[in-house]
Formats: structure tokens, sequence, C-alpha cells
């Protein structure tokens, strides 16, 4: 069994493995034909990447046919989804593009960057151990965080903080950009003015005065009840947002 460091793996192989990472994040699991439909391909070419995967150990499948990492795929997918999360840090908060735009970009980045700017990327932007969206970078990470609760699960009257925006919403860039626009980010108060299963609608009001999320998207925001801990939320230092 081969064992392919990340900056080996071609553009489309990293982004099964960030699918799946995905997938697994959200405590799920996909099929071949799920998967090739998240990554826009044929199922028969969804196939194919997913048996070079196989044969590299980087994804195995259960009794039911489901998709799963390896703990070598696992680690590989940990190590794209953290430059992946170092360039989002720097596009959005260096640069100035917004969350949408630059997840786009990032995507087209993570597979250029070389070891040592990685290294460098993570001095200057302070050592994130979450994207900006507030996921986190590797498993270690995800391990000595608390899970959060769904927003859509709150009831009027309710405070809580924003504490990550999912990564299967990181999927919807219209979500990003509406969440990002009326100030719902991690680390942000809200107070739940309104919850209604039949009109399947949440309102807030946070940073931007009164939000509504549909019930759906709501519940792919995770929050902390009260006010969270700060220490939770990751902060660029001064010096990197210089321009």
């Amino acid at each position: 069994m081969s064992r392919r460091a990340p900056s080996d793996l071609s553009s489309a192989a990293q982004e099964y493995l960030l699918a799946l990472r995905v997938a697994a994040g959200d405590a799920c699991r996909l099929s071949t034909a799920q998967l090739a439909r998240h990554v826009g391909v044929t199922t028969q070419a969804a196939s194919e990447m997913v048996r070079r995967l196989g044969a590299d150990g980087l994804v195995g499948q259960g009794e039911n046919r489901e998709l799963a990492l390896t703990p070598a795929g696992r680690a590989a997918a940990d190590a794209i989804f953290r430059r992946h999360a170092l360039l989002e840090w720097l596009l959005t908060t260096v640069v100035g593009l917004g969350w949408a735009e630059s997840d786009v970009e990032a995507a087209r980045l993570q597979g250029a960057i070389s070891p040592r700017v990685e290294a460098r990327l993570d001095d200057l932007l302070g050592h994130p151990e979450t994207c900006p969206h507030g996921n986190p970078i590797d498993l270690a990470a995800l391990e000595r965080r608390p899970a959060g609760v769904p927003l859509a699960e709150l009831e009027a009257g309710e405070r809580a903080t924003i504490y990550r925006i999912t990564e299967r919403a990181e999927d919807d860039p219209a979500l990003l950009s509406y969440l990002e626009a009326r100030g719902l980010t991690p680390g942000t108060h809200v107070t739940i003015l309104a919850r209604s299963a039949s009109l399947d609608a949440v309102t807030l009001d946070g940073p931007i005065g009164r939000a509504t999320l549909g019930l759906r998207p709501a519940g792919l925001v995770r929050v902390l009840r009260g006010e969270a801990d700060p220490a939770l939320f990751h902060r660029v230092p001064g010096d990197a947002r210089r321009s």
C-alpha cells in the first residue's frame, strides 16, 4: 500500500478527499453515486477515482458500499483542508474577499503552495485551529472543541453565540454570503425572536439587526447557548491585516 503526500495528489483527488471529509464532519457517509453528484462528475468517473484512492490506501468501502476515509486518507484530507483554511483566512482578513469568493479562490490555490509557504502563512495568521467559518482545521482540533447545537433547535427568547458554519453550509455560496452580510459570523451574539415549524423559519436579532433563516439552513449553523468563551474564536493578528 502506497502512502502519498497531499502535495502529490491531483486537484481532482484533493476535491474527492475534501468531499468525504466534509461528509464525515457532519456524521454522514457517501456512496460513490452521491460523491459523484457532490463533485459534479459521472458515477463512472467517480468510481475510477475511488478505485485510485483505494489503491493508495486513502479511501475504503463499508458493508453498505458507503465510502470512508482511512486513517491515512483522513490525515491527507486534514492536510488539504488546513491549507484551504489558511488561504481562506488570508483572503478574507488580509486580501479582503468575501466568504464565498475566498472559498472558490482557496480551492484554486490549495494545491499550489509549498510546505514552507504553508508554515509561513500559519505563523502570519496566528496559528488558527479553525477555518474562518469556525470548522476545526484537523482531527485534533475537532476532539478538543465543543460540538455546539443547531441554531434551528433554539426557542424564542434564547440567547446564543454563533459557533461555526458547518462544512455542508459552505457548499451553499448564497447562504455563506447571507450569513456574512448579516454579521452572523463565529463569535457574534444573537437572540432568538421567533421559531416557527409551520412557517419553516427562525428569526433572530444579530449584530446587524434582524435576520431570518429557514429551518434547514439554520440547522447547518452551530451555536453555543449563552455567551461562549472568546478564546474559542480565532482572531488574526493585527500586523497580518495591515494593507
